[in-house]
């Protein structure tokens, strides 16, 4: 079983002292974040004015929605074409702080150094302490993540949930209890952002046990598991509910799913987003959930008539989430152009993206073995040796050529972490879990279309995986962890 919080397996018990470099990761993460937050705020844009908007309705008692004028008067029109979660953070938050214009750029400030605070807590139980120190230092520096904080965009906050519910279930010892409180947080997370639930299958890779049958270990695993699943579900169920009253059909969480897939499908798709218009297929809608299922049915006529395109969109889908790191850029550059002319965005891109793409490298060689580890076979040795060859040609492809294609790494990094192959190493719950994670970021993006904002939930995943690489392979004749 997977030790709690007081006895990991792999550094001892967290003296007071991991716990002062817990709290003190947080608060040089903070710093950075504070000033971001409130020197480069600006009015909402994008995605954000909606955020924001759906925010201060809720945070007003008017629920999440707007009204339409009709015979004169106004009605109230409820949404869900994007999921609650984030407006309903900011609406609480509102609701306490008031609607200042810095308010939700210094909340998203603690959010994100929460975060690096639980990467710390999370990574003392993948690896040794001071690796783990290294994880929550890449999170508290990410260049990335600290932009952030002056963007109302929902990354940070799902990224925290998935985060957070890895460690609540991992530090905890009883089956019932782990599997409620990681399921009530991913049921949260899921609110904000729906694809978190493919998380949910990688609690179980916590909670194997080391030793006893393959059976036996995999009902311990089953256990807690399904109690995650139920309990996110639960959770979830009433925005549901609500949903299937008031909308003109139900929908689980929210209505972009169908949009999405048309997007990625239909005859003008690119592999990123494009604007859809009523002529491209749904002229005539009746409302948000009727709209979302025009579009996923043409979305799947697209695919099913020229299916080999929609999969040669693929790699480029990828691409647009793994390469590079502009989003923030651009957002920044749209609430505030004078201050962000196209040069000063370019350097940021180009910084941004260059310390994602090196993080991403990194963090593929986490689940690789170092081939030189006293007391490995040839064949180990030759193994690990040809997957290290791999990832660092890769990364250099991805940092050094022209097009930085980056996502190949995202694509190894999962595939590599789950395959038993000779003289791995201890690729233990927690590395299976963010390889999982990051693995239903690409698989989700290569179905629908990618965005580079997409891969930003991970990047808390791949600094935990970067800070265990090199790590010694497994030797002759040792067990899996």
């Amino acid at each position: 079983m997977v030790a709690p919080e007081g006895r990991s397996r792999w550094g001892g018990p967290p003296s007071p002292r991991d716990l002062g470099f817990t709290w003190a990761v947080f608060v040089a993460a903070l710093l950075p974040r504070l000033y971001v937050a409130i020197a480069w705020a600006r009015e909402p844009v994008w995605d954000g004015h909606y955020y924001d908007f759906g925010a201060k309705r809720i945070a007003a008692g008017l629920g999440y929605g707007d009204d339409v004028v009709l015979d004169g008067h106004p009605v109230w029109h409820p949404w869900c074409h994007y999921p609650v979660g984030y407006s309903g953070f900011l609406g609480l938050v509102y609701r306490i702080f008031g609607e200042g214009p810095h308010v939700a750029t210094v909340a998203n400030a603690v959010t994100g150094a929460l975060l690096c605070a639980v990467v710390h807590r999370l990574a003392r139980h993948a690896t040794t302490p001071g690796r783990a120190r290294l994880a929550a230092l890449f999170a508290a520096l990410s260049p990335g993540l600290i932009v952030y904080s002056a963007l109302l965009m929902t990354e940070p906050l799902a990224a925290l949930g998935i985060i957070v519910a890895a460690w609540l279930f991992v530090r905890e010892e009883r089956p019932l209890h782990r599997g409620l409180a990681a399921g009530v947080v991913m049921g949260l997370t899921a609110l904000v952002r729906p694809q978190s639930l493919l998380c949910l299958p990688g609690l179980a890779l916590l909670a194997i046990p080391g030793d006893g049958a393959w059976s036996s270990r995999l009902l311990a695993a089953a256990r807690p598991t399904a109690v995650a699943l139920a309990s996110a579900l639960v959770v979830v169920a009433p925005w549901t509910a609500r949903n299937c009253a008031v909308m003109d059909g139900c929908a689980l969480v929210s209505t972009n799913a169908g949009w999405n897939l048309a997007i990625g499908a239909f005859p003008r798709a690119t592999g990123r987003f494009e604007t859809l218009h009523a002529s491209d297929g749904c002229p005539v809608v009746t409302g948000q959930v009727q709209q979302d299922r025009c579009w996923r049915d043409e979305g799947l006529r697209w695919i099913a008539a020229d299916p080999r395109r929609w999969i040669g969109l693929m790699p480029d889908k990828l691409s647009f989430t793994f390469d590079h790191e502009s989003f923030p850029m651009g957002y920044l550059g749209e609430a505030d152009p004078d201050t962000w002319p196209e040069a000063r965005k370019a350097r940021g891109r180009e910084l941004l993206s260059g310390i994602h793409r090196a993080l991403l490298a990194l963090a593929a060689l986490g689940v690789v073995g170092w081939p030189f580890t006293r007391g490995m076979s040839l064949r180990d040795r030759l193994t690990q040796a040809a997957l290290l060859a791999l990832v660092v040609a890769l990364g250099l492809r991805g940092l050094l050529s022209d097009l930085h294609p980056a996502w190949p790494l995202a694509l190894v990094l999962p595939v590599v972490a789950v395959l038993p192959l000779p003289g791995r190493p201890r690729n233990g719950g927690v590395i299976g879990y963010l390889a999982l994670a990051v693995a239903s970021v690409a698989a989700t993006h290569a179905v629908f279309f990618g965005e580079d904002r997409y891969h930003m939930v991970v990047t808390p995943a791949l600094c935990v995986l970067a800070a265990c690489a090199l790590r010694m392979g497994r030797r002759t004749g040792a067990t899996a962890p």
